[in-house]
């Protein structure tokens, strides 16, 4: 360390002399320094004072600067000298140094400038105001195609120091993604698939920009998916996967993109990847089959990519993944359930896989996960399951095949998630009377429903839950419903319902209370005046901001709570005459000619 200082002493003389000999031995025991004990050596050169000088050094016409650069990235390795770098003004001749022909020179100042920027705001900001980004990228461009060792090692070093540049920084990303910098990193990735080094680094670069929605249609614009696939099947290494699979997972976000991975082969890798780690029990395996399938079902999410993998229900992929559904293997039965899920996105896929016998592998499913079950895989059966009951004529199957037996075995589910899927699937089944009439007798499932329309943590399961009650009121037309409901305490949700933001909960609030106002008024009757129906009906007939068939049916709901005479008491005490002769002249006929005969209505009764 002694000598160290008397070489700083003597570097800061012959930096100002210029002698080129002498200054080249100076820095020559700089960099022997440095690779001995890099973080010493560094804190002694910030404390010299020598940084400052170091600007002047980096000339082009010097045969010492690519060392002077190299001693710059040795020393922008640690953390506490990168501001001090950039304070000392050494940003702006080393863009100015990528200028240079000398193959050297380049490499070791974008070794330079690439320490400097990472983890550096400050260090980013200095070469974003040089230009120092636009020169790489030029270089890029025009070395891609050069497969000699010394461009594929300054080709590594651009990458790199792009890569540092832009990290976690959207603006500069946006930056480079408007330079097209993702077409050249694509074509460099073709070319050098060999050079391991130069490979990862491409990688890296992608995953950095490909989490930004903006570099998507670029990236789709290229023949990514091909050279990743490509890439991808090469590879034997888990480490060397997992970073495939961290820039497909961003990319695969795109339909157009999975559509293109799809018709890449990649597909086909996962499905060997699940096949070869399903049984393992080591911990990478394991992560493997995760992202895996992970992928596979997010590939499922595009229209286009989800119909071409299901081929009218005889493709192999969609055959592949309905056996991971009896697995025993947790990962697979959920990516098994939430492919179904994906897949059932249209009628005619909804319809072909009831009739081919998925609605009871899906139950089985969950009657292996009914007691101390695994959540997410209960979640994503419920999901399938509700997919699939959307078309009208699955629904009467679904119920003869046992469908809502098997559901009402979640009941006493307390994760949100399952009960929101749960009341989904429940009001997908029951647009059928029987069905409706069935359900809504079974007192623990009504009481079950009043007690999640409190839920107000968990707005989803709050607003389901309000949306089965009424739907069983609809549905069913059954006084005994009726009374079930009143029994549990379910009016007040109703009202409450009636004053949602969502204009058809609204509505299906209304037709159910008038239901109840004109099948069993009596027992619902102090419900009604307690929850404070009447006051809720003339508001929302006083607002001009409610629809139309919000307006029809708070008119046809008064009408039928009139044969309560203490409601009726409240509907004459709130002048309901005003409001509703002004009615009459809505654009809306329905609405006016509501408005006539509730008028009426209320004239006679008055």
């Amino acid at each position: 360390m002694d000598n160290l200082s008397d070489t700083l002493k003597k570097l800061k003389i012959t930096a100002v002399d210029r002698t080129e000999d002498c200054l080249e031995g100076c820095l020559d025991c700089l960099l022997q320094a440095l690779a001995q004990n890099n973080t010493e050596t560094s804190e002694k050169i910030q404390g010299s004072g020598i940084l400052q000088l170091f600007a002047n050094l980096l000339t082009p016409q010097s045969s010492c600067t690519a060392k002077v650069a190299n001693i710059i990235a040795e020393v922008a390795k640690n953390e506490f000298m990168r501001i001090p770098c950039v304070d000392a003004g050494l940003i702006s001749p080393l863009v100015q140094l990528l200028n240079s022909k000398d193959q050297e020179v380049l490499l070791q100042t974008g070794r330079a400038l690439g320490n400097i920027c990472y983890d550096s705001h400050e260090g980013r900001g200095a070469v974003d105001q040089a230009g120092g980004a636009q020169i790489v990228v030029a270089h890029l461009r025009s070395l891609c195609s050069r497969t000699d060792p010394a461009s594929e090692k300054l080709l590594t070093v651009f990458c790199g120091m792009l890569m540092n540049y832009s990290n976690e920084n959207d603006s500069l990303q946006a930056q480079l993604i408007n330079m097209g910098v993702i077409p050249t990193l694509v074509k460099l990735l073709g070319i050098h698939c060999h050079n391991a080094a130069l490979t990862e680094m491409c990688l890296v670069a992608f995953g950095n920009l490909a989490e930004l929605e903006s570099s998507k249609e670029q990236f789709a614009s290229t023949n990514i998916a091909e050279e990743l696939v490509k890439l991808f099947k090469k590879q034997v290494e888990h480490d060397k996967r997992e970073m495939i699979f961290e820039v497909l997972a961003p990319l695969a976000e795109n339909d157009a993109i999975k559509l293109q991975l799809v018709e890449a082969g990649l597909v086909e890798c996962l499905l060997e990847i699940v096949q070869q780690k399903v049984d393992s029990d080591k911990e990478d395996d394991i992560a493997e089959l995760k992202t895996a399938s992970d992928l596979m079902v997010l590939l499922l999410l595009g229209d286009e990519s989800m119909q071409k993998l299901f081929e009218g229900g005889k493709g192999s992929v969609f055959q592949r993944v309905l056996s991971w559904i009896p697995s025993n293997n947790h990962q697979l039965q959920l990516a098994g359930a939430l492919a179904i899920a994906n897949f059932a996105r249209n009628d005619g896929n909804c319809i072909h896989m009831v009739d081919n016998g998925i609605v009871e592998k899906l139950m089985d499913l969950l009657d292996r996960h009914v007691e101390d079950g695994n959540v997410t895989v209960q979640h994503a059966a419920l999901s399938a399951l509700r997919n699939l009951a959307i078309p009208v004529v699955n629904k009467a199957k679904m119920l003869s095949a046992g469908v809502t037996e098997t559901v009402l075995k979640f009941l006493k589910s307390e994760m949100p998630p399952v009960q929101f899927k749960l009341l989904g699937t429940l009001r997908m089944l029951i647009d059928a009377q029987e069905a409706a009439e069935q359900l809504g007798k079974n007192a623990k499932l009504v009481e079950r429903l009043v007690e999640w329309c409190e839920a107000k943590d968990h707005a989803g399961v709050m607003g389901e839950s309000n949306r089965l009650l009424s739907a069983l009121i609809r549905h069913s037309k059954s006084k005994d419903v009726i009374k079930t409901i009143v029994q549990s305490g379910g009016i007040k949700h109703l009202v409450t319902m009636a004053t949602s933001e969502h204009v058809i909960m609204q509505n299906e609030a209304l037709v159910a209370l008038a239901l109840i106002a004109a099948l069993e008024l009596g027992p619902a009757e102090k419900d009604l005046e307690s929850a404070k129906l009447v006051q809720i009906l003339h508001r929302l007939l006083a607002d001009e901001r409610s629809a139309p068939e919000i307006k029809y049916n708070s008119m046809v709901l008064i009408c039928a709570l009139m044969g309560s005479e203490s409601l009726y008491k409240e509907v004459q005490d709130l002048a309901f005459l005003d409001v509703v002769s002004k009615l009459r002249s809505h654009e809306n006929k329905s609405v006016a000619q509501q408005a006539s005969l509730t008028e009426q209505r209320l004239t006679v009764e008055s």
